[in-house]
């Protein structure tokens, strides 16, 4: 009889998980187990990219390396999740309406995590961001709808709210895609919001020097030390009181976990993440195994966790996948380690600023920096071609990618 690893999501941890598990059942030439994958769409959606132009040309398809290896593809969106069971219920996407169940011998949760939306008066109806490819798709649509609009200081600012990794890039890109809407002599404004009484709070102060003087000569300037309040058409209003006119405010305070973390009887972070062991398998449940954006993995034995990026994700992937395989037919898993850390941190025109360690410090800065981030962003993050060997290859756990 076979047996079924069931993988959730398509993202980054997902994809590589799926990988994972089929290259372990190919080298033991096991053919009694099935890798099947659960998504919305069989593409990776490239999440970090999406501060730039073009959000909708963010993706990348799956098709044809699921096919390669041997992964099943269930297109769908998953409802429920019954450990007890061992069984998820899924509903259709699009204008399929259905709804099934499917079985699992040992469960994969890689669905990534969402933009935490706090209830914020007026966030909801008035704020954009660019948490998911129609969210930033939205809001490129609507920069390029100011210039049809009465010349106002409204109209000519954008507030980012959060002054975090994912504000800090899209901030930065913000002066120069103003002004190829309004006109390169448009007097435009863009403002960082931020509680925190840091630029770049969780970067810390090793990068700060550079991120200030990057976003200073690209014309971004921050208010800290108050968040925001309300949102209205018109613009934001500050804890402390401040009103800022703005036409366009784009929220990018902070990521939590699935919703689907919430069904697994489990400890969970505040983000949350699930506790997991060093195989990835969750504390307490020996049938479910959490990855990426959805666990709460030491990297280390010096106390440092995954954060929630693709870095950390694609190596959690791999980890997971092998783990869960090897967990499933008996052979040795491989606990999950990533201790190098690394960050390259976009800073539009201006260039990027690249760290190491998780005291981060600053080893390239700049043009050079830049060249790194756009490799990155362009080729090291993106799927493999279809073909077998080098997939599998690419999935060995032990290979450990630092972007």
């Amino acid at each position: 009889m076979s047996k079924r690893i069931l993988v959730i999501g398509a993202g980054f941890a997902g994809m590589w998980s799926a990988l994972g598990a089929a290259r372990l059942l190919d080298q033991a030439g096991r053919t009694d187990v099935e890798v099947v994958l659960i998504a919305p769409e069989p593409e990776l959606h490239v999440r970090p990219r999406l501060y730039e132009h073009n959000p909708e040309g963010m993706k990348a398809s799956l098709q044809d390396i699921f096919q390669a290896t041997g992964v099943a593809f269930i297109q769908g969106l998953v409802e429920h999740i019954d450990v007890t069971n061992q069984q998820v219920n899924i509903a259709g996407t699009g204008l399929d309406t259905s709804r099934r169940s499917i079985s699992y011998d040992r469960l994969v949760l890689a669905a990534g995590s969402r933009l935490n939306c706090p209830p914020i008066p007026g966030l909801a109806e008035h704020a954009f961001n660019v948490d998911q490819i129609a969210d930033a798709a939205k809001l490129e649509t609507h920069i390029h709808g100011l210039a049809s609009r009465a010349e106002s200081a409204g109209r000519n600012t954008v507030v980012v709210a959060g002054a975090g990794f994912t504000g800090i890039e899209t901030a930065a890109e913000m002066p120069a895609r103003l002004r190829e809407v309004l006109g390169q002599d448009a007097a435009v404004r863009v403002i960082m919001i931020e509680r925190n009484t840091d630029v770049g709070p969780d970067l810390g102060a090793g990068p700060r020097p550079v991120i200030t003087q990057a976003l200073a000569e690209l014309g971004v300037t921050w208010k800290l030390g108050s968040g925001a309040a309300g949102i209205d058409a018109k613009g934001v209003t500050l804890e402390n009181g401040e009103y800022i006119e703005a036409d366009t405010v784009i929220w990018t305070a902070g990521a939590r976990a699935s919703k689907l973390t919430a069904q697994i009887p489990a400890q969970r972070d505040n983000f949350g993440r699930l506790h997991v062991d060093r195989n990835l398998k969750v504390n307490g449940l020996d049938t479910v195994y959490a990855t990426g954006d959805c666990a709460y993995a030491a990297t280390d034995e010096d106390g440092n966790y995954a954060m929630m990026s693709c870095q950390h994700a694609m190596n959690l992937g791999r980890s997971a996948g092998h783990n869960v395989a090897a967990d499933l037919i008996g052979e040795e898993p491989i606990p999950y380690s990533q201790p190098q850390y690394v960050t390259c941190l976009d800073l539009g025109p201006w260039g990027a600023v690249y760290t190491e360690g998780w005291d981060r410090q600053v080893k390239l800065a700049g043009a050079e920096a830049k060249a790194l981030k756009t490799k990155i962003n362009t080729e090291w993050i993106y799927p493999p071609s279809g073909d077998r060997a080098e997939v599998f290859a690419l999935a060995d756990p032990s290979r450990i990618v630092v972007a």
